[in-house]
């Protein structure tokens, strides 16, 4: 076993596992994170989809070897925490759009989301339904017109 150290939503965590285990697992099994959603494995659902560093990443795709001390991993968890809201302004769009049927996807929809949305900002430019079509998390309950709905509705606010 190897010991890992980054921070998880804000807070440092220490972690012994072996090298090759995906992060995924890491979140889920062994710090109690289930926010991010096991849904394929192989970096093609999207539903486990988080931040490192702000940007959105998989980490289903990403063995714990690969984060460094120094990464910050944002899950769903930690989200609000990053604004001075009690929820960040696209879950409160998720819920004003009343986004979700099963809702084992949107942790992921929504991580997603505000990657993209933080992106477009930062080019200084407005969401395009060519940047909404750059989403590929699926959802396998079909809302996909109500989640583009929350992204517009969610990105106005931050």
């Amino acid at each position: 076993m190897s010991t890992h150290t980054f921070k998880l939503n804000g807070e440092q965590v220490t972690v012994d596992v072996e090298d090759d285990v995906r992060l995924l697992w890491v979140l889920r099994d062994v710090l109690k994170v289930t926010g991010p959603k096991y849904g394929c494995g192989i970096n093609v659902c999207k539903a486990c989809t988080s931040h490192i560093n702000g940007k959105a990443f998989n980490p289903c795709s990403v063995q714990v070897k690969d984060i460094k001390s120094t990464d910050e991993v944002t899950t769903i968890e930690g989200l609000a925490a990053t604004t001075d809201q009690e929820l960040h302004p696209m879950q409160e769009a998720w819920l004003e759009e009343d986004v979700a049927q099963c809702g084992y996807c949107q942790p992921g929809q929504i991580m997603a989301a505000v990657a993209l949305v933080k992106k477009v900002q930062a080019e200084g430019r407005a969401i395009t339904d060519d940047d909404l079509d750059s989403i590929r998390n699926v959802c396998r309950c079909g809302t996909y017109f109500r989640i583009r709905k929350a992204i517009r509705a969610g990105a106005a606010k931050m």
